[in-house]
């Protein structure tokens, strides 16, 4: 007879506190007293199926049906209270998001008119203060109740845009005032206009909107404020550097990688990439994204130090940014490449404890932490520039290029099923005993590895990567 598992607890209650000889004996039943015999067999109730307690047909149907009511009623009354909460929940959520949305959009606009030189300073200064005032109100995140999940996504993902969107008004702003303060500050120079081709009216005031004053300088205006900050040894000029238009001034004007649109395809069907199909090359793409932003570099030397995460955190780690990343791309296409700032605040994060259950964190490890999150910032910024100058889809398809040449049977590209297949394949030929309960059921595993293989965890990932290659 198949005792269901919603009934062992109510049998166990029912179970006598003092079996008698009789009951242990398997002589009777344990339930009702009654002697087993030809009519009545007796069905054991463990621990094995020689030895412990016996029970009865009849004794033991009655009480699945009762536990089977049981817990059906206690379903009802919790698909009462969800839908109780549901109703309750959703209004707020919505109001929620809604008001996280209008802050951030009032923080975009704030951002633009900062940009705008029609509007005067002392206005995009009341501008902020407002903002910040709208920022201030907003409530904390409502918490979601029980019947809803401990996690709300989306709530996450929209407290986290609003926040970059303060921090982009605050920066236009921080600009602004700060070169209006400087401008308005600077003496008239008539005798300048004829050099400067000044139209005619001007007052002799030519104001600055930039000037660099070269890296030594602020180590110098701090000292003269009493504040000793140790100046670090030139190095080579950075991108950003590079790319200021003063710098820029004796090379020819074209874009970063002319002939991508018309050559690259090509190249991408030859490796099995379709870039006709939107969705292919933009998983394409983040995937190109995270292996030269994050995965390569640096990140190899952390990963061979004495406190560097395994190989299963690295691939579950890469897979969660592998979804950042192809959500942030998205975003650009409408939002521009700002939106790449949200990929870039989670993969260079040192504080952030990684994917899969991960105890792992940047800030745990002795290597070159400030040169990987130096890397993550200028190769994400190198592909915003490349949307700017070119197209978001000249961007998507250099980076999906960098995949099918570093990482073309990674999660997220065309070949990863049959990489799939290949790793379940050697998982039913080996003993798998001693591995992750994860790995227990091959079916699980597949569905995972193909949806989303950072919720195997990384202690199974890392039994896997032991035997085979992932990715």
């Amino acid at each position: 007879m198949h005792i269901p598992v919603y009934a062992h607890a109510m049998i166990r209650a029912t179970l006598p506190a003092m079996p008698t000889s009789r009951h242990v004996e398997g002589k009777d039943c344990c339930l009702c007293d009654e002697l087993f015999g030809e009519d009545l067999a007796a069905i054991p109730l463990g621990p094995t199926p020689t030895s412990g307690l016996f029970g009865c047909r009849p004794c033991l149907t009655r009480l699945v049906t009762r536990a089977r009511r049981a817990r059906d009623a206690a379903l009802q009354r919790d698909a009462e209270q969800a839908r109780v909460d549901s109703a309750a929940w959703l209004p707020l959520r919505e109001a929620h998001l809604a008001r996280l949305d209008g802050v951030r959009e009032a923080a975009e606009a704030v951002t633009k008119l900062a940009q705008d030189d029609g509007v005067e300073a002392r206005q995009v200064a009341w501008l902020l203060i407002s903002l910040e005032s709208a920022y201030t109100w907003v409530p904390e995140t409502p918490e979601p109740p029980a019947s809803a999940g401990s996690e709300d996504p989306e709530l996450k993902d929209t407290r986290f845009r609003l926040d970059l969107g303060m921090i982009a008004a605050r920066e236009a702003v921080a600009e602004r005032l700060a070169y209006h303060l400087i401008n308005e500050a600077q003496p008239e120079e008539p005798e300048m206009c004829e050099e400067l081709e000044c139209p005619e009216g001007c007052t002799g005031r030519h104001d600055s909107s930039h000037i660099d004053c070269g890296p030594d300088a602020v180590y110098k205006d701090l000292a003269e404020h009493g504040i000793i900050v140790e100046q670090p040894e030139h190095e080579p000029l950075s991108p950003r550097r590079m790319d200021l238009p003063e710098e820029n001034e004796a090379k020819a004007e074209r874009p970063p990688f002319p002939g991508m649109e018309e050559q690259a395809p090509s190249v991408l069907k030859h490796f099995g990439v379709d870039p006709d199909d939107a969705d292919v090359l933009l998983s394409a793409a983040a995937v190109g994204l995270v292996v030269d932003t994050w995965r390569e570099g640096p990140l190899d030397e952390i990963h061979a130090a004495a406190d560097g995460p395994g190989d299963g955190e690295i691939f579950a780690q890469s897979v969660d940014l592998y979804r950042r990343a192809r959500a942030a791309l998205t975003a650009a296409r409408e939002d521009g490449p700002e939106s790449l700032l949200a990929f870039v605040a989670v993969a260079s994060d040192v504080d952030l404890p990684w994917a899969g259950g991960s105890s792992f964190a940047l800030c745990k490890v002795s290597g070159p932490v400030a040169e990987f999150a130096q890397q993550v910032d200028d190769r994400v910024w190198f592909t915003a520039k490349v949307m700017r100058e070119q197209s978001w889809r000249a961007a998507l398809l250099h980076r999906a290029l960098s995949a099918t040449v570093k990482a073309s049977a990674h999660f997220g590209m065309p070949q990863w099923p049959a990489t799939v297949a290949s790793v379940l394949e050697l998982l039913a030929e080996l003993d798998r005993s001693k591995a992750p309960k994860a790995l227990g059921n091959l079916a699980s595993v597949e569905t995972a590895l193909l949806e989303a293989p950072d919720r195997l965890g990384v202690d199974a990932l890392d039994w896997i990567s032991r035997h085979t290659p992932l990715g």
